[in-house]
């Protein structure tokens, strides 16, 4: 048997009297794509900041390279290194785009400043946006903001290996982009996951069917709180799953609840 790079074990979440996560057990492994699709509220970035360690559960067990994680990651840390997307590129408007990818960085290690830039080149050279250090985000495109912050998740202290990500967690990286910016996003992931100084390993949300079908190595479907469903992408169309049947051809009918 391979063994879990992350696993969630009954994982539970409520906020008020709303269940958002209703024991949720989750495994993810070392080198697959993995894409969390559901209808919206259904807990989808929830278990992604529960992941990353930026939210705790109100139970269950969280297992990270086979040793428990107790608390938020500030409280200890995990043994591989894991990045996060976020869905509006959490980019500060203040920072220079290169002085964004740095910031870590500069925050928080001892490198020098001139090692710092070589390092922001180098990833921005990844995200094809090599020339555009100097600019604010606000001077820049929603698909340019998001590939730098794709840039910023995999930026590592080459003097602490542990910083390193291993894993990337992205948070609806296509939304709000046309099908072409979409299509570059889409294709970015992939490279990444490929590249040597990338991460083999990632777990998206997302809505759009052209990203779950163009990144995705296995999916699964979050509703009512729990996992209804999991499978490749191939099985997306073959399977007889109500839910999923529902959420891919958009209708109103079926047993997925559509507010009105």
């Amino acid at each position: 048997m391979v063994e879990p790079l992350i696993e969630l074990k009954g994982i539970c979440k409520s906020f008020g009297n709303s269940v958002v996560l209703d024991s949720v057990d989750l495994t993810i492994y070392r080198g697959e794509a993995l894409v969390i699709v559901g209808p919206s509220g259904t807990g989808k970035s929830t278990i992604l900041r529960i992941i990353a360690g930026l939210l705790a559960p109100d139970a269950g067990e969280i297992y990270v390279q086979g040793q428990r994680r107790l608390g938020l990651i500030e409280d200890a840390e995990d043994p591989i290194g894991i990045g996060m997307v976020f869905q509006q590129s959490a980019l500060f408007d203040s920072l220079t785009v290169a002085e964004n990818v740095g910031f870590l960085l500069y925050e928080h290690s001892k490198l020098p400043r001139r090692r710092i830039r070589e390092l922001v080149h180098q990833r921005l050279e990844m995200v094809g946006l090599s020339d555009i250090g100097n600019r604010y985000p606000a001077q820049l495109s929603g698909g340019m903001r998001k590939r730098v912050s794709f840039a910023r998740a995999i930026m590592a202290n080459p003097e602490n290996p542990t910083s390193t990500p291993e894993v990337l967690l992205y948070d609806e990286p296509t939304a709000g982009l046309d099908p072409i910016a979409s299509t570059l996003i889409e294709d970015l992931v992939r490279q990444l996951q490929r590249a040597e100084a990338g991460c083999s390993t990632y777990v998206m949300v997302t809505h759009q069917e052209s990203t779950i079908r163009r990144t995705a190595d296995r999916v699964i479907m979050l509703y009512s709180g729990k996992v209804q469903w999991e499978g490749t992408v191939e099985d997306i169309d073959r399977t007889e799953n109500p839910l999923i049947r529902q959420f891919f051809s958009g209708s109103v009918e079926g047993p997925i609840q559509v507010a009105g």
